[in-house]
């Protein structure tokens, strides 16, 4: 029998091994690998049988793991049928039982290798080592014979043939147990060994060992608690049968029998003791460690066989001794962890028996439980809210300040999140429901049982404060409560039923709710999806949901058909209430009205929508109207030419009503009053929400509208709500008129016609941008954004070729005017939105709406930029808008340049820095030429051509020719104007280097040699020789083009790099340098930057450069005239600190550039071997050049170059003299 407190194991590991214990080993064994406590019946080594009895002779030599061997070679691998999962597991069990009664040394030992082989080592045990060595050390050197340098093991190996390894693995164990429960797990050899070998396993630094022999472990261990059960019950029924012998009097009762009961609940008991040691010794000897394991997966493990255990032997598991594992590990920082635990908590409170045992855990960990319910990971909030409800079956445990945690979650967008709360919401609230006698017909209408539980529903709707979301309270609460939600008949008597006696009326408000939850409810019911912002794509439904979508449309068809007409009668004159009544239609089945011989109420419905239209003018209202004669006037149906009838006698009536009044208003001019107006503005709104559904191109409403139109801007004093809707009016026109075209139903005259009202349409618009009214320019704004994308040339692709002489490109003017538009109307603060006037500044609701409206102007120009409607130029204006509105539009802004990047990098990038010299002009004209490089203004420029360059991506391919292109128009920028202060000053725009600077990073190796000598073709010699602070900015934007480029593309004369201009400690190996030709001196000889350190020049002969010739990028070089001068080494050390300045900077700016690329590369040719030095030397043909390092003893190091070599002396002031 195995010891509660200690650990039977043999499986210790030496002082002297190399083997790392883990950060939670169990150091319960001493040092010399023997358990401080011998097990129950060990002897020797192990179990008792000698070593001599474990040969391979005697009857089991023939078999191993049950099968028979041919010429000594196994068929197969107790591990190889066990992975296959072809055989049934019950035989393969009883093989190795067989075996096992055999030789159980052999089978052990089968046992054994099956265990590490599942664990992915290809070591082996043998017979020898399995008699000799120690347990810790067979276990070391598998960990030796573990293949390392692949991380998969079978329980991790992906594909279909390790799919249901898992599954067979752990049903190996278990049936196992299960065939040995009876004699052989009590024989206290097997199950010693092989806790022993799971224990020590379970202890290794190997992954692999661990995760396999964890999960034996605790599969074993679950095993071993049913064996435990069924014990625990034979030992009740015994006793019962005990007790019942033994209560019979005397002369009935049978001694023998009541003998045989006492020594048959004794060998229980014994055999009880023996599996709960061995449980213990599992427990403390595995679980215990492992639950903290540094693997998320072993973790889980744990406990979710914690779990198993306590549900499944709840008298000796489900206590606080171990409660508590669980409650601890739902605070894991891996979700999949905290998802075993609430699930293993699932099945205790699903079992109501056990709340009882739950009580103090509850109390302890229900915050936490309720915290998880906003879990990061979506499956464990939907598991601890279901874990919610089952803890609802306990009396008052939660709190109302609990539950109202998980109520909001019904509006949450994650669908599963959402349903979880409705059913939690569904039983909190809606469980106390009336019962029906059984026999007593249905209630319906007022007497409905459902009647109580809808008005809860409204009453929690209007009290959770998020009204507009009612589509997501009911779409959370139609799988547990459907029934409930499509009692239509219980909403419309509630609507239109007076109340009962003594039953408190709906107010105003709950009606409105109402009306939209029913709504909701029927659009839910018709199409059977769920609302915007759940779920991802329509799925496939099953021929049971399309029958019952089918059966809900002819239901909800046939009820509202009938009840919706004295609906809209008594809610005529509730706009919200009507708005929500008239989208029913839309979801009816229209057969219905001719099937169900419901003509009459056909008729009922168009004269109340009809009462609407004259009745409303509210936007949302006769659009509503429209949609839904829209809905009805389907020609599938035999409906439609009634419809279609009172359609157009209501719209003849309109338009008639229009033009009168239009030409009345128009007469009477300035004495128009107030009253006209309004009849005007009113009929031109119903009109106007007609024309957005239905075709009314035959009352030719453009002239009317454009008379009007016309009007208002000779004379200015139109009202504003007239023009917005008698231009909303017009653009229909032209929409419709196209979509006729489209379909090449219309004449030749027809588009010349519609050619003439567009551009005609297109220059009024235009002329509306000046309007003194902000609604006015918005309305025409975005009206002609979207004519100028429609009519674009993109209209006549997909074979619409018909449709050219549409085509409308803006004129210049056009562009211009809507750019300006953009930039007064949409970059502008927040307080100077003058459309947040009338004290309504600080009304958060109108701010938010404002902002909307301006991100719609914005997206709609930028779509003409996209589109190459306007020229792609016109972006830089809104590009250069990125980092100070970053919050408001940033999003289409960095749209808007992906696009246009898609549609051609080179102008893009053209783009891009013509923002940012446009900033960079707008600076200067407001600080001056002599302004701070440090103020914010210019850092904000930098940091703008940071975020730019991030965006170019990765790929310097891709982007190679925009770059390139980017470089291009920034030196040609820095060098366009003159210097301010005369000759030998620096240009005005030189300082723009430094923000082009910030591209450097995105230039590819070779690229960079080449910018820089485009850079050269723009220099004069004496810039070279600057080193003053206003020339940091060429100095800067050189180095960033020399750093990180091809050794071959270093020259010797420049020979200057980030990590040369440090002073040099190591001591220099002299090299020389000689080869012929003056060929590819021009191509690789770069400029010299004049740093104060020492640097290698070069003494090739050239011609000297005097000025800027376009035809030649090449580079500039000292005049060859000049005597040699000598330079003294302590010159250097008397320079003043400020001297160090350029280099300082060049050094911080090199390594900001390169913070795109993976490492920044940059060689420093001199500090070479000398074979780097030979192979430079392969790309130069010089004619003569010996190259001398000597190292002085100061502390910079010199290079001095002996051929027709020129030496310059720096002196203490700075200044570079000549000799």
């Amino acid at each position: 029998m195995i010891a509660a407190p200690e650990l039977p194991s043999e499986f210790a590991f030496t002082q002297d091994t190399d083997t790392r214990f883990s950060s939670d080993t169990d150091f319960s064994e001493d040092p010399d690998g023997r358990s401080t406590t011998s097990a129950k019946g060990k002897g020797g080594k192990k179990g008792k049988r000698g070593a001599g009895e474990k040969g391979k002779g005697g009857k089991g030599a023939g078999r191993i793991n049950g099968h028979h061997q041919e010429n000594g070679m196994e068929n197969m691998m107790l591990f190889e049928v066990v992975k296959l999962g072809r055989s049934a597991m019950q035989s393969v069990v009883d093989d190795w039982i067989e075996s096992y009664k055999h030789d159980r040394d052999v089978a052990l030992l089968d046992l054994i290798n099956f265990f590490i082989q599942c664990s992915g080592c290809k070591g082996v045990v043998s017979g020898e080592m399995f008699r000799n060595m120690q347990n810790s050390e067979i276990i070391r050197r598998m960990t030796e014979e573990f293949d390392e340098d692949s991380g998969d093991y079978p329980l991790t190996i992906a594909g279909p043939q390790w799919k249901k390894f898992k599954t067979s693995f752990c049903e190996f164990i278990a049936v196992l147990v299960r065939q040995c429960q009876y004699s052989i797990i009590y024989d206290e050899y097997m199950m010693d060994t092989v806790i022993s070998l799971l224990t020590g396993l379970s202890d290794s630094q190997v992954r692999a060992f661990r995760h396999t022999s964890t999960l034996a472990a605790m599969k074993l261990m679950t095993a071993l608690v049913n064996v435990a059960l069924n014990l625990s019950i034979n030992m009740d029924n015994t006793q019962r049968q005990y007790e019942a012998e033994r209560n019979k009097i005397v002369a009935k009762r049978a001694n023998d029998r009541l003998e045989l009961l006492l020594q048959k609940r004794k060998e229980l008991q014994e055999n009880q003791d023996e599996i709960e040691n061995m449980m213990n010794a599992i427990f403390k000897g595995v679980f215990v460690h492992r639950y903290r394991d540094s693997i998320a997966e072993i973790r889980a493990i744990c406990i979710e066989e914690i779990g198993v255990w306590m549900k499944l032997y709840s008298d000796a598991f489900l206590n606080d001794s171990y409660l508590k594992y669980v409650g601890w590990t739902m605070h894991d920082k891996q979700g999949e962890v905290r998802l075993k635990c609430l699930t293993a908590l699932q099945g205790l409170y699903y079992n109501r028996e056990l709340n009882a045992r739950l009580e103090l855990f509850t109390s302890r960990f229900k915050d936490r439980i309720v915290s998880m319910t906003l879990d990061k990971e979506y499956d464990v909030a939907v598991q601890a809210i279901r874990l919610l409800t089952l803890v609802l079956n306990t009396d008052e445990v939660l709190t109302p300040e609990d539950c109202e945690s998980v109520y909001h979650l019904v509006y949450s967008a994650h669908r599963p999140v959402a349903i979880a709360a409705g059913e939690f919401l569904f039983k909190k609230l809606f469980s106390q429901r009336e019962p029906e006698e059984e026999g007593a017909p249905k209630r319906r209408g007022r007497q409905s049982p459902n009647v109580n539980l809808i008005k809860t529903t409204v009453f929690f709707f209007l009290e959770s404060e998020l009204h507009e979301h009612a589509a997501y309270l009911v779409d959370s609460l139609w799988e547990c409560g459907a029934e409930l939600l499509k009692d239509w008949e219980c909403m419309i008597s509630l609507l239109l039923d007076d109340p009962l006696p003594g039953e408190e009326a709906l107010t105003d408000r709950q009606e409105t709710a109402l009306i939209e939850i029913m709504l909701c409810t029927v659009r839910q019911a018709a199409e059977c999806h769920p609302p915007v912002g759940r779920g991802s794509g329509k799925r496939v439904m099953t021929a049971k949901e399309k029958k019952t979508q089918l059966d809900d449309r002819t239901r909800m068809t046939e009820l509202f058909a009938v009840a919706l007409p004295p609906l809209l009668a008594k809610y005529a004159v509730d706009a919200e209430k009507v708005t929500n009544l008239l989208q029913l239609p839309q979801f009816f089945d229209l057969e219905i009205y001719t099937t169900g011989r419901l003509e009459k109420h056909l008729e009922s419905l168009l004269r109340q929508i009809r009462e609407i239209v004259e009745k409303h003018t509210d936007t949302e209202v006769l659009e509503s109207c429209s949609k839904t004669y829209y809905a009805l006037c389907n020609e599938e149906f035999t409906i439609f030419n009634r419809v279609d009838i009172a359609r157009s006698q209501l719209l003849d009536e309109l338009v008639d009503k229009f033009n009168r009044l239009l030409e009345d208003f128009l007469q009477e001019g300035e004495d128009a009053d107030e009253d006209d107006a309004y009849q005007v503005l009113s009929t031109l709104k119903r009109i106007t929400a007609f024309h957005n559904a239905h075709d009314l191109s035959g009352w030719d409403l453009f002239t009317s509208n454009f008379k009007l139109l016309n009007t208002g801007i000779e004379n200015g004093d139109m009202p504003e709500q007239i023009v917005i809707h008698s231009l909303q009016c017009t653009h229909y026109v032209i929409l419709w008129n196209l979509a006729k075209s489209s379909e090449g139903s219309s004449k030749k005259d027809d588009m010349v016609t519609l050619r003439k009202q567009m551009r005609a349409f297109c220059m009024m618009c235009q002329r509306y941008l000046t309007n003194v009214n902000t609604a006015v320019k918005e309305q025409a704004f975005t009206i002609l954004c979207d004519l100028l994308l429609i009519f674009s040339h993109q209209m006549v692709s997909g074979g619409r070729e018909h449709l050219e002489p549409l085509v409308y490109s803006p004129e210049d003017s056009l562009q211009s005017e809507l750019l300006s538009f953009i930039l007064n109307h949409v970059f502008i603060d927040q307080d100077d939105d003058i459309n947040s006037t009338d004290g309504q500044q600080d009304d958060e609701a109108v701010k938010i709406e404002a902002l909307h409206k301006r991100r719609n102007l914005l997206a709609a120009y930028c779509k003409l930029i996209i589109y190459c409607v306007v020229e792609m130029k016109t972006g830089a204006d809104i590009f250069k808008q990125y980092m100070r509105y970053y919050n408001d539009y940033g999003d289409i802004i960095k749209e808007t340049m992906s696009k246009t990047r898609q549609i051609d990098k080179i102008q893009c990038a053209k783009t891009l820095i013509l923002s940012l010299q446009q900033l960079f002009n707008e600076m200067l004209s407001e600080l001056g030429h002599g302004f701070d490089r440090s103020s914010s203004a210019f850092c904000g420029i930098k940091e703008l051509a940071r975020r730019f360059s991030l965006t170019f991506g990765l790929d310097q391919v891709k982007t190679r020719d925009a770059i390139a292109m980017l470089h291009k128009d920034g030196i040609e920028f820095a060098f366009k104007e003159p210097s301010p202060q005369g000759e030998g000053g620096p240009p005005l725009h030189l300082a723009f280097l430094d923000i082009l600077s910030e591209f450097s990073s995105k230039l590819m190796r070779q690229d960079k040699r080449t910018v820089h000598m485009y850079l050269e073709r723009f220099m004069t010699f004496q810039m070279a020789l600057q080193r003053e602070d206003c020339w940091l900015p060429l100095i800067s934007y050189r180095n960033s083009l020399q750093a990180g480029g091809d050794d071959d593309t270093m020259s010797v004369m420049s020979g200057y790099s980030s990590r040369g201009s440090s002073i040099r400690s190591k001591k220099a190996k002299p090299s020389s340098i000689s080869s012929a030709g003056t060929s590819a001196v021009k191509r690789n000889l770069q400029t010299p930057v004049m740093m104060p350190s020492p640097h290698l020049t070069s003494t090739a002969m050239r011609d000297p450069k005097r000025g800027r010739d376009d035809s030649y990028m090449g580079v500039y070089a000292l005049p060859h005239e000049q005597p040699q001068p000598h330079q003294h080494p302590q010159h250097h050390q008397q320079m003043p600190q400020h001297h160090q300045t350029p280099m300082e900077y060049k050094s911080r700016r090199s390594t900001g550039l390169m913070e795109e690329d993976e490492e920044p590369i940059v060689e420093d040719v001199m500090m070479s071997s000398e074979g780097r030095m030979d192979d430079l030397n392969e790309g130069m043909d010089f004619d003569t050049m010996d190259i001398d390092l000597v190292r002085y003893t100061c502390a910079s190091v010199y290079f001095m170059i002996c051929l027709d070599f020129q030496i310059m002396r720096r002196q203490t002031d700075g200044t570079l003299m000549y000799y």
